[in-house]
């Protein structure tokens, strides 16, 4: 379960979430719509302790997000699948040395490690070129990556922030239906989203965001023509 309580967050003079409170329980797919300012992402970047906020809490199951430390916060964050638009892959590394390094870090046995990583990769229809590095792949590829380097760590969350944003119709449309596939396996999905496109395609929960400010949360009944 996901609760916002009221939160709020201010960059200076300005008011970028303003008193936002908000569930998601899980297995939900939620996206989160609005125009570029409207919130979306800060509000994804406060979900994950990236960002701090002046007012309210946040809590993802049992932990309260705001109050916690960095070391705490990196070992939350190990258990949220976490997808940005820039794909964030390591240049030197192939496919899957990318997926492998993230759970390197946590100090995974190699055997292990080799297992889920060829796991995901087939999830993500990726298994074909795995040793290709990024240079290599399509953007559509790269995001793919991306989302598999989130999902081996087998989170009940993933979080994703416009992971739809440098690619073409076709790709999008990839993308689109693996966040499906993963929804329908068990993982709550959070979407932060500009593209109208997606949204009448999911059919799902929308919360439409305007000024930091929620305007709107229909389920599976779209929303309204004002969405940009």
């Amino acid at each position: 379960m996901i609760v916002f309580d009221q939160v709020s967050k201010q960059y200076g003079t300005r008011t970028i979430l303003d008193n936002i409170s908000l569930s998601v329980k899980p297995k939900e797919f939620v996206s989160i719509v609005g125009p570029s300012g409207a919130g979306k992402s800060t509000l994804i970047y406060t979900l994950i302790g990236a960002e701090k906020i002046n007012q309210g809490s946040i809590h993802v199951d049992d932990y309260h997000v705001n109050v916690m430390s960095q070391k705490a916060l990196q070992l939350f964050r190990r258990k949220i699948g976490i997808v940005f638009q820039d794909y964030k892959l390591l240049p030197r590394k192939n496919v899957f040395e990318n997926i492998a390094f993230a759970l390197e870090t946590t100090g995974t046995p190699p055997l292990l490690i080799r297992k889920k990583v060829d796991e995901v990769l087939k999830t993500v229809g990726l298994d074909k070129i795995k040793n290709h590095f990024p240079y290599q792949l399509s953007g559509g590829e790269q995001q793919r990556a991306a989302i598999a380097r989130a999902l081996v760590h087998d989170p009940k969350l993933i979080v994703a922030d416009e992971p739809t944003g440098n690619l073409d119709p076709k790709a999008s449309d990839d993308v689109l239906n693996l966040l499906l596939k993963i929804n329908k396996s068990g993982s709550t999905v959070l979407l932060a989203t500009h593209d109208k496109h997606i949204v009448d395609t999911l059919q799902r929960r929308v919360v439409r965001l305007h000024d930091g400010k929620i305007l709107s949360d229909h389920k599976k009944d779209g929303y309204d023509s004002s969405f940009n």
